[in-house]
């Protein structure tokens, strides 16, 4: 399939292998207008699950035919110049292979017990990412989308994307946002604003750590010190003695080294050169001795017997013991405590100000959105009326000679989108009041107003493949002739492909599809194959009821 050159802006083939009642399908569709034809229960919707999922819906195991340990799912897509750049963009950053040249992507799915992968041109991918890049490449309109349409943020959205509104979406959204964000950094300062009574702890406590005024790690610099202070009368009982044994005391060391010292010096005179080195050294000791009784006279000077410095560096420890067991239990953490107190006392000192801030900045950002809503608004309103001209004229084609359509808008608070809420009227028959599309009972005069929508939107889309399954339900006679040659129409700026079970809009079809569904070996199996001119006239009879008269008029229904 991959060697053919097809036109742009197509679903130009898929691959289908173990997907429900599907065993084995491979096919190729046509430029313009496909129609899928075929029996209630047949398989036609299989197709339509079959895009779905390689469009990044997600599955489970149960799609998997019996007796299968897997399905495999496959399509070939060209993509038409104007979606190209976006796709691109989109492609890129992930990594995914692309030529712009050819706009052609294939999307692959294996879906087995065990898990799920995805590709896009042969590289793995996410599943999230399958769906974004689908949102590009197909558009499908199921009979249950007629239930979308009612709702209000449907319509919405429509008139957004009719009037190619983007921009100024975007913008309202952001500054909604930005709004938003205000409000909660506003919620969030002042939940944890104190209250009065906590205000007055932090105070006091700010307060009784400033009148400490503890420093990092003094209280392991005073332990030192405490310990070296009550064992002060044993370090200078000790030290004192020291000093005595080394210099002071009668037959101190220095006193027996100076003798040692005279008699080296009587030896030098008997024997200069070989005791004169001994004296040298005996002179150094000497002076060793002294230097260390020096040294330990100067430490025992710093100690002190003074009980009240005693008892205040006792006090000094027990106030800092306080601090920790309190707010610590480090002193660092103390010291961190009384950071956050002041803080939020400076927080607390200052909401009023605050305030006054936070209302600045939201009246201006409230009127900033009020700006961008009010914008936003009426180019909706302006779009709104395009829209309802343009589909009202496309419903005149469906049947609807004199149907009125109209948006009504009504005002709400401004949120991220906008300030409007818009409701969809119609009328189908003169005369007859404008009503909301929800309260009107026939779900055949959905089905004509969802068409003339997406064909109205179709213009406004550069999605390249439309996909519309019975979206002709519950309407018959001229009225499906109209529908089918609207689908045609639509055809000739996208490639359409319509699942119906009308005769007259299978005939306008210019490309005809049939699924059948047979049983082979005791298993059910359903088929797919493009049908040639008088398979093509078999089928649409089949659809008129089979007998000859249905073929005759099958025939005629062909001609045109």
């Amino acid at each position: 399939m991959g060697n053919r050159k097809y036109r742009l802006n197509m679903l130009n083939w898929l691959k289908i292998k173990n997907l429900a009642l599907i065993e084995a399908l491979e096919i190729e569709f046509g430029a313009g207008f496909n129609v899928i034809t075929g029996e209630t229960g047949a398989g036609k919707s299989i197709l339509l699950n079959t895009v779905a999922l390689l469009l990044g819906e997600r599955a489970d195991k149960s799609v998997i035919r019996s007796g299968a340990d897997r399905c495999e799912l496959a399509a070939g897509i060209t993509v038409g110049a104007g979606a190209r750049e976006t796709l691109s963009a989109l492609l890129e950053p992930a990594g995914i292979p692309f030529d712009p040249e050819s706009g052609e992507i294939q999307l692959r799915r294996v879906i087995d017990k065990a898990a799920n992968r995805n590709y896009i041109n042969d590289t793995p991918v996410t599943l999230q990412t399958l769906k974004n890049v689908g949102a590009l490449l197909v558009d499908i309109h199921a009979a249950n989308d007629h239930q979308s349409l009612l709702n209000r943020g449907t319509q919405l959205e429509i008139i957004d994307r009719f009037g190619k509104l983007g921009e100024p979406a975007a913008a309202c959204r952001a500054q909604y946002r930005e709004l938003t964000a205000l409000r909660i950094e506003h919620e969030q300062t002042f939940a944890g604003l104190p209250s009065a009574g906590e205000a007055e702890h932090l105070r006091l406590m700010a307060e009784e750590i400033e009148k400490i005024s503890p420093a990092l790690n003094e209280d392991e610099e005073l332990r030192v010190k405490h310990a070296l202070a009550a064992n002060s009368r044993t370090v200078l009982e000790l030290t004192g003695r020291a000093v005595m044994s080394l210099r002071d005391a009668d037959k101190s060391i220095a006193d027996r080294l100076g003798a040692v010292y005279r008699d080296l010096q009587e030896l030098c005179r008997l024997d200069t050169a070989s005791a004169e080195p001994l004296l040298d050294t005996c002179n150094q000791i000497i002076e060793q001795v002294r230097d260390l009784a020096g040294e330990i006279e100067d430490y025992s000077a710093n100690i002190e017997l003074n009980e009240r410095s005693f008892q205040e560096l006792e006090n000094r420890l027990s106030a800092l013991q306080t601090l920790k067991r309190r707010y610590g239990p480090s002193l660092e953490r103390v010291l961190q405590e009384a950071e956050k107190a002041r803080a939020r006392l400076q927080v607390y000192g200052e909401a009023e100000q605050l305030r006054r801030e936070f209302r600045q900045k939201e009246e201006k950002l409230t009127a900033q959105l009020e700006a961008a809503a009010r914008k936003l608004s009426a180019a909706r309103k302006k779009a709104a009326a395009e829209l309802c001209r343009q589909v009202k004229t496309k419903l005149k084609v469906l049947g609807f000679l004199q149907a009125e359509l109209d948006i009504s808008f009504s005002p709400v608070e401004p949120s991220e989108r906008g300030v409007d809420r818009v409701e969809l009227l119609f009328s189908a028959n003169p005369g007859e009041e404008l009503q909301p599309l929800r309260a009107i009972a026939s779900s055949g005069e959905i089905s004509r107003v969802m068409l003339a929508l997406k064909t109205v939107l179709a213009d406004a889309d550069t999605i390249p493949v439309l996909i519309f399954d019975e979206i002709d339900v519950n309407i018959g006679g001229a009225t499906a002739a109209r529908v089918g040659q609207e689908l045609l129409n639509l055809a000739s700026l996208r490639q359409v492909l319509c699942i119906s079970h009308l005769a007259q809009v299978a005939a306008r079809g210019q490309h005809h599809y049939a699924v059948v569904k047979n049983v082979r070996s005791g298993r059910t199996v359903s088929t797919i194959s493009r049908l040639s001119p008088d398979d093509r006239i078999a089928e649409t009879a089949r659809m008129l009821g089979g007998s000859e008269a249905a073929a005759v008029h099958a025939r005629e229904l062909l001609k045109l």
